[in-house]
């Protein structure tokens, strides 16, 4: 089963008032285990940051200039997250909405909310009256958020994966954005198997040693264990 764990972010809270994308991460997962494959994509969101905006994500307008339309960067979004991947968000109708708002504007293809799991309200189902925040969920289950100073896309969508997979039922041993090199290496580790030596190993007992055991088994008379069976 194919995942996409997703974040975005945004010039404000909502599309039809003007608010635009700035920033879209996503994950890929591939039953339950992250790929390497990752999006990560900032966008120019042809108006003018607002100061709110920029204390939360410190994306200002300077860094945004020269960074592509999303009409020129959603087609390769799409082709990401492919046609019928299950949609990993935290607080999935505020990118959901802002996605196809952004994507209808740039006349492609629209995403179902079926597509869409929602974290938030995973965790509420399976702890009610709790906080149920990315940053609340990631000390409830000893994940290391010490790097999240500004709301970023692609770090957010990694905090998340790693939530999404407890939420679920418990984190897979060893998780981590796991690099080619790393499943090769464990790949090869379980097809490993056991073999019979092809030359015994040398002894390390001196002829001293030997014939000082010899002797003192000899002192335990007959019934010695050494002596019943060889």
């Amino acid at each position: 089963m194919r995942e996409i764990v997703l974040d975005t972010e945004t010039t404000g809270f909502e599309p039809a008032e003007g608010h635009r994308i700035v920033e879209i991460g996503a994950i890929e997962l591939l039953n339950h285990m992250p790929t390497g494959r990752t999006y990560h994509q900032y966008i120019n969101p042809e108006r003018a940051m607002p100061k709110e905006a920029f204390e939360v994500h410190g994306l200002g307008d300077d860094f945004l200039r020269d960074k592509p339309l999303f009409a020129q960067v959603g087609q390769a979004f799409l082709d990401f997250i492919g046609e019928d991947s299950r949609l990993v968000i935290h607080n999935a109708s505020f990118d959901m909405k802002f996605l196809n708002a952004e994507l209808g504007w740039a006349n492609l293809q629209v995403l179902s909310m079926d597509r869409a799991l929602d974290t938030v309200a995973v965790a509420r189902r399976k702890f009610p009256g709790s906080p149920a925040s990315l940053d609340a969920l990631c000390r409830r289950f000893g994940i290391d958020n010490s790097a999240r100073e500004k709301h970023g896309a692609l770090l957010d969508s990694e905090l998340l994966a790693e939530v999404y997979l407890e939420l679920i039922g418990g984190r897979q041993p060893d998780f981590g954005l796991a690099s080619a090199e790393s499943t090769q290496e464990t790949t090869q580790a379980t097809a490993w198997r056991p073999a019979p030596r092809p030359s015994s190993l040398p002894p390390r007992i001196t002829e001293a040693e030997r014939a000082a055991h010899a002797t003192f088994v000899d002192g335990l008379g007959d019934g010695a264990i050494w002596k019943r069976f060889g």
